[in-house]
């Protein structure tokens, strides 16, 4: 007995896409008829598991300008309508729609907001955007900030003018050449130039 495989839909006024997701398919047959009827079979995995679709679609179809193109994950089907209006529902039966069938919300425009899918600015591509360019945090380049000058107090302890007397002690006694013995008396106030 063969199977039903997991399809979703949507819709525009012109055309549907219908989206059959089935990884490893073979055997592919597809069958599209004017009247808007869709056959569908295939097998799929190592069983060779058998998958049968049979759809009697909302409205009649152009054969000639429909599309399908099998994946490695799935069978997508671009179906051009006959007539361009936007259809209630995608199959002639009304009531509950079959189990398999859901609809594809990637690819789902509104009736109302199909026009304004096709301006400008609502289909942006971020293929190339680089975050990294934005100086938000984490990487190089922030302290770029503040003029590349880091908070480090390990460096700046030597560049620091308010030494205490002990460390003016050290250096006297370093820069005497000879070490000796030294009172706070033997230090020599620091020469304000």
């Amino acid at each position: 007995m063969s199977r039903h495989p997991s399809v979703k839909w949507a819709q525009r006024s012109d055309k549907l896409y219908i989206t059959i997701d089935m990884p490893d398919a073979q055997d592919v047959k597809l069958k599209l008829e004017p009247e808007g009827k869709l056959l569908f079979s295939a097998t799929s995995g190592a069983d060779k598991v058998p998958y049968e679709l049979d759809l009697d679609l909302f409205d009649k179809v152009d054969v000639n300008e429909s599309k399908a193109s099998v994946g490695l994950r799935n069978i997508c089907y671009l179906v051009k309508k006959a007539e361009d209006k936007w259809w209630s529902r995608l199959l002639k039966q009304a009531g509950k729609p079959p189990v398999f069938l859901k609809v594809d919300w990637d690819k789902w425009v509104d009736e109302d907001e199909e026009h304004e899918d096709n301006k400008a600015g609502n289909d942006m591509d971020f293929g190339d955007f680089d975050l990294s360019k934005l100086n938000m945090g984490g990487g190089e380049g922030f302290d770029g900030l503040d003029g590349g000058a880091a908070d480090n107090d390990d460096e700046d302890d030597d560049d620091d003018d308010s030494d205490t007397e002990d460390e003016n002690v050290e250096a006297t006694v370093l820069a005497a050449g000879e070490p000796h013995e030294m009172s706070s008396t033997d230090v020599e106030p620091e020469s304000k130039s």
